[in-house]
């Protein structure tokens, strides 16, 4: 009897002890779940947060970007960029038009001769006139003094200004860069050009431009000291073509890359003539193979045991 009173007791106290401590592991069960959805919460907001200010970084340097670099031009589809593609020499003869007329007094052009034009904008002749009506100091003659001639074939396209002094003092400060390589001297040059030449435009609200400059969202800054050039019938070209400002900037873009890249055209001639003929000594070489290889391919070898 009290054996089984002391096993009664043990029992019962058994059962009191894992009935005190259920409702604690659930207790505590259920406050780790909730700390795990708890967490999950502020994770799941940490990211998202750190997501938006990554966007908004994002968004924060590609707008510095904009406006140190200038506003990413469009690719315009150039006559000329082709692989067999030429220039096209009346766009290059009308750009010179509009670089006589609008662009020559301030920007100069030194790398470029009149006898460059001969056969590509005009002939030989026309050529002759366009130097004989400008004015070259030369010298010294035989008495060491200089003089003043009418130009020649040889002579480079006239400079607007003496020096750069000069230059600066006359437009505020600013130098006019030399535009003989301006499309090779510039990203993506010949859009860039374009770009610029026809994009200006009001400033938005919140941007002032300050008196002397003009609003260009592709010059980097997007403040340009030179005023917009390129009017509607700015220029009346010889042919007859309607002198828009889209036309205008596309023919002296045209002459600008000219004027950088003036051998473009034997170059592209001279590597399709090299293609031609590796073409032919590579034929050439595939048949020698096959003539050479043709014995030692197709014999047969016999292999006597016997003997």
């Amino acid at each position: 009897m009290v054996g089984g009173g002391v096993i009664q007791q043990l029992l019962r106290r058994k059962l009191q002890s894992q009935s005190v401590a259920t409702p604690v592991l659930s207790w505590f069960s259920s406050k780790k779940a909730n700390e795990d959805a708890g967490s999950a919460g502020v994770r799941a907001f940490a990211l998202m947060g750190a997501g938006i200010t990554g966007l908004l970084s994002f968004s924060t340097v590609a707008s510095a970007d904009e406006a140190e670099h200038g506003l990413e031009c469009p690719n315009y589809p150039w006559p000329h960029e082709g692989i067999l593609s030429s220039y096209d020499h009346a766009s290059i003869r009308r750009g010179h038009q509009v670089y006589q007329q609008v662009c020559a007094s301030c920007h100069s052009m030194s790398l470029i001769s009149y006898r460059d034009l001969v056969g590509v904008a005009y002939t030989e002749e026309e050529a002759k006139a366009m130097a004989a009506e400008i004015e070259v100091v030369d010298g010294p003659n035989d008495e060491g003094e200089m003089f003043t001639r009418p130009g020649k074939l040889s002579d480079r396209l006239p400079q607007p200004y003496s020096n750069e002094s000069a230059a600066r003092f006359a437009n505020g400060g600013a130098y006019p860069p030399d535009l003989s390589l301006v499309t090779k001297a510039r990203h993506n040059g010949q859009n860039y050009v374009f770009a610029l030449l026809t994009g200006y435009r009001d400033p938005p609200a919140g941007i002032s431009i300050r008196e002397g400059l003009h609003y260009n969202p592709y010059f980097p800054g997007g403040a340009i000291a030179m005023p917009k050039m390129l009017n509607d019938e700015a220029v009346e070209y010889e042919d007859g073509t309607p002198a828009t400002e889209a036309q205008m900037g596309k023919d002296v873009v045209s002459f600008l890359s000219w004027a950088a890249e003036p051998e473009m055209e034997e170059r592209k001639l001279m590597g399709f003539k090299w293609i031609f003929l590796l073409s032919l000594a590579l034929l050439q070489a595939a048949y020698y193979r096959r003539l050479k290889w043709s014995v030692l391919k197709s014999r047969k070898l016999v292999l006597d045991v016997v003997n």
